[in-house]
């Protein structure tokens, strides 16, 4: 069940790279700063302020290359995403190992960011991987014949 459970995790962050991956490729040919002023004005959000101020000005400086890297980015991981979650999905062995490896390995990239930017989403999402690792790496230790 708790495998099933860490799959759908991992295909709801698929389709959340590849929503934004899709969003990076239609924002190639267009002048993104446009585009955010335009989404934050029907948001009614206040461009000057702080937050949304800061994010429409690093919006100005994204080239046609930054957003393309963007878009190729996120389908690599949505494509790891997608691997592991039908893997686990499936009670794979080696997608328990796959998902160990790649989560674990995204560990201390997630630790720098929360204290780059900290934010509660950045720190759930870090206690819901280690959650993740822990679990895989006693399941698998536990349905290990011994030797």
């Amino acid at each position: 069940m708790m495998l099933r459970l860490i799959a759908v995790f991992k295909l709801l962050k698929t389709a959340l790279l590849i929503a934004l991956g899709i969003g990076a490729l239609k924002l190639i040919h267009m002048d993104v700063a446009t585009v955010m002023e335009h989404f934050v004005l029907r948001l009614g959000l206040d461009p000057g302020g702080r937050y949304v101020g800061s994010a429409l000005e690093k919006a100005a400086n994204l080239t046609p290359d930054k957003v393309e890297s963007v878009a190729i980015g996120s389908f690599i991981y949505a494509a790891l995403f997608l691997t592991e979650g039908i893997g686990l999905w499936m009670l794979k062995r080696w997608a328990e190992w796959l998902t160990v490896i790649i989560t674990s390995s995204l560990l201390p990239v997630e630790v720098y960011e929360i204290f780059r930017h900290p934010s509660a989403g950045k720190v759930l999402v870090f206690i819901l991987n280690i959650g993740i690792v822990g679990y895989l790496i006693y399941q698998m230790r536990r349905n290990t014949p011994p030797a």
